[in-house]
């Protein structure tokens, strides 16, 4: 019986970004994203937080600009860690969740001004790196 669909190649390994222990004792210390930000540009956490509390003050624009930033920065640093434009980026694996985080928040910026392709390609992006991330990320 053959197995149509299948990739023969298999799923490649799954990504995990490198944790950063200053920009996590500075979070933890509760530092402002703003600051953090600043002080981390590369970072994707600090731009999904911005991107959070924009969209959730109704801030739209500035949350879609937030979020836009944290993901692009995301890829930057996944393709750093071997990532090949697919495959699982695990949110189990916390460096990976400020990635996940901005990606998410820009779904939902992009779904608020009306781009509902760009909103629908993201969504499927976030369900392809983890199946279980957007259920995470809403609890």
């Amino acid at each position: 019986m053959s197995q149509l669909g299948k990739n023969l190649l298999g799923e490649p390994d799954p990504t995990l970004l490198e944790e950063n222990p200053e920009l996590v004792a500075r979070f933890d210390a509760g530092d402002e994203a703003e600051d953090l930000a600043r002080a981390f540009p590369k970072e994707q956490l600090p731009w999904a937080i911005l991107a959070e509390e924009a969209l959730t003050d109704g801030r739209t624009l500035e949350g879609y600009a937030y979020a836009r930033v944290g993901y692009h920065r995301g890829l930057d640093a996944l393709r750093r860690n071997g990532w090949k434009g697919h495959g699982p980026v695990p949110f189990s694996h916390e460096p990976n969740r400020g990635f996940l985080r901005a990606l998410a928040a820009l779904g939902q910026a992009a779904a608020a001004i009306g781009e509902l392709d760009e909103a629908e390609r993201i969504q499927k992006f976030l369900n392809d790196s983890d199946p279980s991330a957007a259920e995470q990320l809403q609890s």
